[in-house]
């Protein structure tokens, strides 16, 4: 009886993590926008170089997640 609660606990548990990540992706050009938003705070706050593509990365999936998008892993061309 504990193993078949404990089977159905983790199936609920794995529906709903994945309902709460289900999240659009977002269309080339909103990244883009939010990739030249980014270049701007980056060029604002002095990052330059190696730094630069993970400031952009964190960046644009800071703003993917506030509009409700799902992160990206690598900056858009």
């Amino acid at each position: 009886m504990k193993r078949s609660l404990l089977i159905l606990f983790i199936g609920f548990s794995a529906v709903f993590s994945a309902l709460a990540d289900d999240k659009p992706v977002a269309d080339e050009e909103l990244l883009a926008e939010f990739k030249e938003y980014c270049v701007e705070m980056a060029e604002d706050d002095g990052v330059e170089g190696p730094a630069l593509p993970a400031y952009l990365l964190k960046c644009i999936n800071e703003e993917l997640d506030a509009e409700g998008f799902q992160a990206i892993t690598k900056v858009p061309n």
